[in-house]
């Protein structure tokens, strides 16, 4: 135990003193920060200003004189073009746009400035056709009903659950983006954990390394010590990565209207280290014996492609799974051990799963982790010091169900 214990602390200290570990757990954090930082500075420079913008315009019908306090557009009449062009010059207005005698018939605005635009502002469209609505249409219903036609809907929309009564309210970044980032989130974490312990032992191997290390400790204290070592790590760095997305999502639901449905409980958050726990033991076990059949980190990286492969599927189809958490595909893939700790995260981020099937999903992982432990340990006595020739997987299958 106390050996296991040293591998433990050393392949802890090395994990998290490196420069990839350190950056990959502090790039989520930063991101997530330079992210908020440059909304928040488009904000405030797409933000009008307290002084009002003047735009004029030239009516040659005659009828547009009223309304012409647009939110932070003012827009200033002129008697003809000539006058209007010459204060654009000046640059007493900022543009002006003339209505033609024939306007009401062909609907046709011609709009002038000094500016280099890729499209018209919105800003200055909304303004324009407020104006022109509220001039046709004052004489021709009530001051409400006018007012109604700037503002048509105040929307609200609601989600019903199976039994017909109204699920918590949930906006699409929340029902769509959350369940996706909690994906990415697990897969590279889960990935790099594992693989972290995948690089240790075929370089140890492949140095000879490993040699000088079992003459002093067995075999199972060498797994056992670097499987919970770089697993504490990727724990930490799971930890990290989850409190930034609570943290950020607290922030955001606050400040940015589109995350206003954002929530991260801690309940889920404690769902998400279980499920990381479980999913590291799992691809520690299949990485460990990955890396003991292997002569060099080339071929490691090969056979690891077959456990990689199975884990893509639930960000392969993550449209599909988000928009039907219920269906089939999303249940299998919750129940299959490689699959479950991202899929079970989606689902949970997204709604609430039934208990039985995180019961069933949890029962599965564990007796996973159990089989796959007991072989990899088996696997990695007899293979570790292995040289040159790679046992087929007859001979591998052979050995754990025989010996």
């Amino acid at each position: 135990m106390k050996k296991t214990l040293t591998i433990l602390r050393h392949e802890f200290r090395q994990t998290i003193r490196t420069r990839s570990f350190i950056l990959l757990t502090m790039a989520l954090p930063l991101l997530l920060v330079l992210g908020y930082s440059i909304y928040q500075g488009v904000q405030q420079r797409s933000q009008p200003g307290t002084e009002e913008v003047e735009i004029g315009y030239v009516d040659h019908t005659g009828e547009f004189d009223d309304y012409t306090s647009q939110s932070d557009i003012l827009l200033v009449p002129y008697p003809d073009e000539d006058k209007a062009r010459d204060a654009l010059l000046a640059e007493d207005i900022e543009e002006y746009f003339v209505i033609p005698t024939d306007y009401i018939s062909s609907g046709a605005i011609t709009r002038y400035t000094t500016e280099t635009e890729v499209e018209v502002p919105s800003r200055t469209i909304n303004a324009m056709a407020a104006f022109l609505r509220s001039n046709m249409l004052s004489e021709q219903v009530s001051s409400e009903v006018l007012e109604r036609t700037q503002h048509p809907l105040s929307l609200f929309s609601f989600k019903l659950d199976e039994s017909g009564e109204i699920s918590p309210a949930q906006k699409e970044v929340a029902a769509f983006l959350v369940p996706i980032a909690f994906a990415f989130i697990f897969y590279f974490a889960l990935v790099f954990s594992a693989g972290s312990l995948l690089q240790s032992v075929t370089e140890e191997k492949e140095n000879r390394v490993i040699e000088i290390i079992l003459s002093s400790v067995s075999p199972r204290q060498l797994l056992a010590g670097k499987v919970l070592g770089l697993g504490a790590a990727g724990l930490l760095q799971i930890a990290v990565w989850l409190l930034t997305v609570r943290v950020f999502s607290q922030v955001a639901s606050a400040n940015i209207p589109a995350f206003s449905g954002v929530s991260i409980s801690w309940g889920l958050l404690g769902w998400g280290v279980l499920y990381f726990s479980l999913g590291y033991l799992l691809f520690a076990a299949l990485y460990a014996g990955v890396g003991a059949v292997s002569s060099n980190a080339r071929e490691a990286q090969s056979w690891s492609a077959i456990v990689i492969m199975p884990a893509v599927l639930p960000m392969v189809l993550s449209s599909l799974i988000v928009t039907n958490t219920e269906g089939a595909v999303s249940r299998a893939l919750t129940f299959f051990p490689i699959t479950a700790p991202t899929l079970a995260m989606m689902r949970l981020a997204n709604e609430t799963v039934p208990g039985w099937e995180l019961a069933l999903s949890l029962a599965v992982m564990v007796a996973a982790v159990v089989l796959t432990m007991w072989a990899a340990a088996k696997i990695f006595r007899a293979y570790l010091l292995m040289y040159g020739k790679r046992p087929g997987l007859k001979e591998i299958f052979r050995y754990v169900t025989v010996s």
